[in-house]
C-alpha cells in the first residue's frame, strides 16, 4: 500500500514513500520514480522511473512530443505530477518544493524575462529573491557575465540582447546561488556557434566542480559529445538510459541508436520516385 506522510502535497500519490524514497535514492542527483502527467485523458509522461547520477552530465533526448519538457516542468516543480515522486539533491521536490527550489538552478525553454532591465539588474534581482547578499551577487554577478562574454552588455536592456545573449544571462541567473543542480530545456537551440561554446564550456566546468547537469536536446552529436549519460524518450516512456557508450551500443553513432530505439530506422524512405525527374 502506497505510504502518505504527513508533509506530502494533498491529494498526490505517493510512489512509495517520501521519506522512504529519498533514502533509497541517496547517492543521485535526480531520481524520478512513477512520473506521470495526463492531459485530457491522454498520458503524456508514462510512469517514468530515472536516476541521474550525482556529478553527471545527463541528456534528455526524444523527438517531438516525447514528454521531455512535460517531465522537466514536474521535476522543476512548475507542473503538477499526476502521479509518482520527484527526490532531487536529497529533497522530495512536491513534498517540499521551497527547499527543492534552493537547490536547483533551471533554464526553461522560451522563459520570460523582465525585459527592461538590464543584465546586471536582472542578476541583482534574481540573487536578492535567492536571499544571497548585495556584495556576493555583485561579484558573483561580475564574474557570470564575464566567463559567459556579457561583460559589455551587463547596461544593455535585456530586451534588446540577442538569442545567444538571453540564453547566457538565463544561465547566469541559474547558477548564481551555487545549486547542486542545473536543469535545461534546450539551453543550445538557436545560439549563435561563439554562445554555444561559452555555454558548453561553463557547464563542463560546473559538473568538473561536482554539480550535476540535465539537459534536453534534439542535437545528439551535442548529446554524444558532452553527456557523460543520456536517456531515450519516446511517446511518454523511457526506451533506453544509462552511460552513453551503452546507450549507443554496437550503432555507429548516438543518433543511429536514437532512431533505432524510437522505431524511425527509415525515416525520410518511401514514395517520392518523382523526385528528380524532368516531368512538369
Amino acid at each position: 500500500m502506497c505510504e502518505h506522510p504527513p508533509s506530502a502535497a494533498p491529494g498526490l500519490p505517493q510512489y512509495p514513500g517520501a521519506e522512504r524514497l529519498v533514502e533509497s535514492v541517496a547517492g543521485q542527483a535526480l531520481a524520478l520514480r512513477g512520473l506521470t502527467k495526463v492531459f485530457d485523458g491522454r498520458t503524456v509522461v508514462d510512469h517514468i522511473d530515472l536516476d541521474v547520477p550525482a556529478g553527471s552530465f545527463f541528456g534528455l533526448v526524444g523527438p517531438n512530443g516525447a514528454g521531455k519538457t512535460t517531465t522537466l516542468s514536474m521535476v522543476t516543480g512548475l507542473l503538477r505530477p499526476d502521479g509518482g515522486r520527484v527526490v532531487l539533491a536529497g529533497v522530495d521536490v512536491w513534498a517540499d518544493p521551497v527547499t527543492a527550489k534552493t537547490r536547483m538552478g533551471v533554464l526553461p525553454d522560451g522563459l520570460r524575462l523582465f525585459e527592461r532591465l538590464s543584465g546586471s539588474e536582472l542578476l541583482s534581482y534574481i540573487g536578492r529573491l535567492r536571499g544571497i547578499d548585495a556584495a556576493t551577487v555583485r561579484s558573483r554577478a561580475a564574474e557570470l557575465m564575464a566567463v559567459l562574454d556579457l561583460a559589455d552588455a551587463g547596461t544593455k536592456l535585456v530586451a534588446d540582447y540577442s538569442t545567444g545573449m538571453r540564453k547566457k544571462i538565463t544561465l547566469a541567473a541559474a547558477l548564481l546561488h551555487s545549486p547542486p543542480v542545473l536543469l535545461l530545456d534546450e539551453p543550445l537551440e538557436a545560439v549563435d556557434p561563439v554562445s554555444a561554446r561559452a555555454i558548453r564550456t561553463v557547464l563542463t566546468r560546473y559538473t568538473q566542480a561536482g554539480g550535476t547537469v540535465v539537459f534536453s536536446s534534439h542535437v545528439m552529436a551535442l548529446v554524444e559529445n558532452l553527456c557523460s549519460h543520456v536517456a531515450v524518450m519516446s511517446r511518454g516512456r523511457i526506451v533506453a538510459a544509462g552511460v552513453v557508450a551503452e546507450v549507443r551500443g554496437a550503432a555507429p553513432s548516438l543518433e543511429d541508436a536514437f532512431l533505432h530505439l524510437v522505431g524511425a530506422d527509415d525515416a525520410g524512405m518511401g514514395g517520392l520516385q518523382w523526385l528528380g525527374s524532368s516531368s512538369g
